[in-house]
């Protein structure tokens, strides 16, 4: 099966990718050096579909595991869940002996990756992605984490995960937009580390709800590269995959969760940074509009609702983690498959990238 190693010396760990591993989740578990019992976190869209396969494989492979279930949707990536997944987790009897199972997309990914990061200071957890946006970037790389009302990912901690087991098959269950939205990072993969994939995608049908495994592990191989080279953020490397992520994420934080899905918010937040690049990095036209043609192929958005005012955007923006003592680092790319984190990028700048969302596409 394809298999991407991520390399991080006394944490490193396999990604497994082939259709129908679920079925095997047992024994790779047991494969990955775990024991103790399981708690499985997941939430109420998935556990209809693959909750009883999973405790069925569990079972069979002789370990125990209890199972949470949180409400769909980013509602649900609080302190406030990760502090009742604790107390269900203490009332199942857990202890440090255990490890958790994050079986879902991105958000229970983050959610249960982070309550295992506090949880006796630490257990062990396992990641189970059943999105694109999880199967490509979220389940690796250690980053975990909560919301705040003030805005994304604002409290959190990075814990890497012992194993993650990617099966394509379980994307079948989902509806054709969450399916969609995903291939905003996939995309994003494209523009800042593989210009050879953009032809590739570019000849994918959008509906067609069954990516090779050598796709997924193409771009978790990009995900675990970098992260090698800088796990925690701190030479510049690993914030190339904020690439459309920083107005993104504003956008994404001036509407009620669960309004706009995440991959629809970077994709008018990669239209934005593609502005930029043009402008300060002097990217030629044709190689954006190579990436806006992808996103317009995947039906994802690149007109900013009208509903959203620039300044409640910028409001949003002045509290993402970008921005250090008032400045921004803002991922811009200098060609295809090349990106760059540049200091360049001014508020104004910001602004008038907004602007440009408003406005049809050539």
């Amino acid at each position: 099966m394809p298999t991407v190693h991520l390399d991080l010396a006394d944490r490193s760990y396999d990604i497994l990718v082939e259709d129908g591993l679920l079925n095997r989740a047992g024994e790779l578990i047991l494969a990955a050096g775990l024991s103790g019992k399981a708690a499985v976190i997941t939430d109420s869209n998935v556990s209809s579909h693959y909750k009883d396969q999973l405790e069925a494989n569990l079972e069979a492979a002789g370990i125990a595991a209890s199972f949470h279930t949180v409400k769909a949707g980013e509602v649900s990536k609080s302190m406030s869940e990760a502090a009742s997944l604790c107390g269900e987790l203490n009332r199942a009897e857990h202890d440090r002996s255990s490890f958790i199972i994050a079986l879902g997309g991105g958000v229970v990914g983050d959610l249960a990756g982070f309550v295992a990061s506090i949880y006796y200071r630490g257990v062990a957890f396992v990641q189970i992605p059943t999105t694109i946006v999880s199967q490509v970037d979220s389940s690796a790389g250690g980053k975990t984490g909560v919301n705040a009302s003030e805005g994304k990912n604002l409290i959190g901690a990075f814990h890497q995960p012992r194993l993650v087991i990617v099966d394509p098959l379980t994307l079948d269950t989902l509806p054709g937009r969450e399916y969609r939205e995903g291939y905003a990072e996939v995309i994003k993969h494209a523009a800042i580390r593989d210009a050879d994939m953009i032809s590739d995608l570019a000849a994918l049908d959008p509906n067609d709800q069954h990516p090779t495994a050598e796709l997924l592990a193409r771009n978790l191989s990009i995900k675990a590269r970098i992260v090698e080279e800088d796990e925690r953020e701190t030479s510049g490397t690993r914030a190339l995959l904020n690439f459309g992520h920083t107005i993104g994420h504003g956008i994404e934080a001036s509407l009620p969760y669960g309004m706009m899905l995440h991959g629809e918010a970077i994709s008018l937040g990669i239209r934005a940074a593609l502005y930029l690049s043009e402008k300060v990095n002097n990217l030629p036209q044709s190689d954006s509009q190579q990436i806006i043609a992808l996103l317009e192929n995947f039906q994802l958005p690149l007109i900013l609702p009208e509903e959203i005012t620039t300044d409640l955007i910028m409001r949003k923006l002045s509290r993402d983690k970008k921005f250090i003592g008032g400045n921004i680092n803002f991922v811009l790319l200098t060609a295809l498959g090349e990106a760059m984190v540049s200091d360049q990028v001014t508020q104004e700048h910001m602004r008038e990238a907004i602007e440009h969302l408003r406005s049809p596409l050539l």
